[in-house]
């Protein structure tokens, strides 16, 4: 039996397609155990990270995966940026978006220690409820990331941003798991947001665009292309 996935029509993740929430009718329609954040849970938890660090004006956004290649949110300044304290890594389950429940796929989170280049990206102050609200539609549907703030320094000095973190709580935070293995799975895994491959290839590639190394990724590159993928 051949090991390839599966045709599977895919989605877009879009400002529109968030506007709508197709993101939450995929998974409540995919996984009815599912416990998903309602729009309004949704609200309250943007609301309290602004609350928590008294901002009020322009709002930074740290991006390490997609939304680097993929903001679907509006901007006004784009920075590269390292961060402290978290790194990249692929640690967290997903059996619908890049994956099915039969051969579940990564994605990336920000897990403990080490640290992290990326984009920070600002968004205007008479945006930000908009664009957050799209970001937290995103990333927020299961709760399976901690929204926080890090500070990122950039080349025209530090700014405060808001991340995504991986919950190690989440019953889908695949913890430390081998080379060969996170090769394996994004190798193959494919799901209704496309492929892990067609993920992965995105940010290693948007990252060398901006000149930005990771070690890790650059391995894992290695032992995907020796699989074929």
């Amino acid at each position: 039996m051949s090991d390839a996935p599966s045709v599977i029509q895919t989605t877009a993740i879009t400002r529109e397609t968030l506007k709508d929430g197709v993101l939450q009718r995929m998974v409540a329609a995919g996984d009815p155990t599912a416990k998903l954040l309602s729009f309004e849970a949704l609200a309250d938890s943007r609301r309290a990270m602004l609350d928590a660090e008294g901002a009020t004006g322009d709002v930074w956004v740290f991006a390490y995966g997609s939304l680097i290649w993929n903001p679907a949110f509006h901007f006004v300044e784009r920075r590269t940026g390292l961060i402290h304290g978290w790194h990249r890594r692929f640690c967290l389950w997903t059996a619908l978006g890049r994956g099915t429940p039969d051969r579940p796929g990564l994605v990336l989170g920000l897990d403990r220690g080490g640290t992290c280049r990326g984009v920070a990206f600002r968004i205007a102050a008479d945006a930000v409820h908009e664009e957050l609200d799209l970001i937290w539609r995103r990333e927020m549907v299961t709760a399976s990331y901690t929204p926080r703030w890090v500070t990122a320094a950039t080349e025209d000095g530090p700014v405060r941003a808001i991340t995504f973190t991986i919950n190690r709580t989440q019953p889908r935070y695949a913890g430390r798991l081998s080379e060969d293995e996170t090769a394996r799975v994004l190798a193959g895994a494919c799901g209704q947001l496309g492929s892990c491959a067609e993920y992965f290839r995105s940010t290693f590639e948007h990252l060398a665009e901006l000149g930005i190394r990771d070690h890790g990724l650059e391995a894992l590159a290695r032992r995907i292309a020796a699989i074929g993928a």
